[in-house]
């Protein structure tokens, strides 16, 4: 199957290749195919030549993802080293997709550049992190990007401008089927100390209000306009509810929990009895933030 469907690639392919261990989660089945592409060059060269019918998934870090039990049919794309990489300008950050959120803002900040501390807190890659246009700490993708590379489903390599992509909550409006490589990031001159301790406000912020040494993603669902999604959970009682080994965190209700054994169904069916109760209780319908994808069981 693989010599007929799947174009011969220089990175690493994989099949039946189970994901949960690639996952915050640590949940979820086996994709089709696991695709590793060692440049731009390979991505555009596979994605040019593999047939429009084989389904094409990015699971980047899975940070704020969740992989259903059933796996992934079709070539889930994992970008790795050859999309990792961080240049620094004199008003900005060029940044691979895959450099993580935490690393590109380190390297800001050891050139003295502010305005991009709010990605300390946000546990993703860069492309997850215009994809979903994320945000924390009061600061977002929307307020910092000039322009994203990515790869179409043609194969083709596009630079578009920021302002293009309308940028609104948690959204970001890409080509069906693109995949993020690169981004620039803006930023402005700043004073070393005050970087750094703003960014250690936003460690010790998350430490103390997040699960963060637990198996959990980002926060599971959008705040509604006006509202905190946390708040919502807290007053329709679910802080604590558990199904089979999920549970929803103490700590920050909007967290959810793998307690050691969780499936992705339980994980993706203790969101949705939190959804039912909040509208119970508060008429507002809470919007997965987390994305869930793949076949259930």
């Amino acid at each position: 199957m693989m010599a007929t469907t799947i174009p011969g690639v220089r990175g690493r392919m994989q099949e039946k290749v189970l994901l949960a261990p690639l996952t915050w989660f640590r949940v979820g089945g086996p994709a089709e195919f696991l695709f590793r592409p060692a440049d731009v060059e390979d991505l555009s060269a596979f994605l040019r030549d593999l047939p429009l019918e084989m389904p094409v998934t990015v699971i980047g870090a899975a940070s704020n993802l969740i992989v259903r039990d059933g796996g992934i049919n079709g070539v889930a794309v994992k970008l790795a080293r050859g999309f990792g990489g961080v240049t620094v300008e004199a008003d900005g950050i060029i940044a691979g997709a895959a450099a993580l959120d935490i690393t590109v803002s380190e390297y800001a900040a050891g050139a003295g550049l502010a305005g991009l501390e709010f990605l300390s807190g946000i546990p993703g890659t860069i492309g997850g992190a215009v994809a979903m246009n994320a945000g924390a700490y009061g600061g977002d993708m929307a307020g910092v990007l000039d322009w994203v590379e990515l790869v179409t489903r043609a194969g083709e390599l596009l630079r578009i401008p920021a302002q293009d992509l309308r940028l609104s909550y948690r959204h970001a409006n890409l080509p069906d089927g693109a995949v993020v490589v690169r981004a620039r990031l803006r930023a402005a001159r700043g004073e070393a100390s005050m970087i750094a301790v703003k960014m250690a406000e936003i460690k010790s912020r998350r430490e103390s209000s997040q699960p963060v040494r637990s198996r959990t993603g980002g926060s599971t669902f959008a705040n509604p306009d006006g509202q905190k999604a946390w708040e919502l959970i807290d007053a329709a009682g679910c802080r604590g509810l558990r199904l089979g080994a999920a549970q929803v965190s103490e700590l920050h209700c909007n967290f959810l929990l793998n307690l050691g054994e969780a499936k992705a169904a339980e994980l993706e069916g203790l969101g949705e009895e939190v959804r039912r109760r909040v509208a119970r209780t508060s008429g507002v319908e809470l919007r997965w933030e987390i994305k869930r994808i793949g076949v259930k069981a």
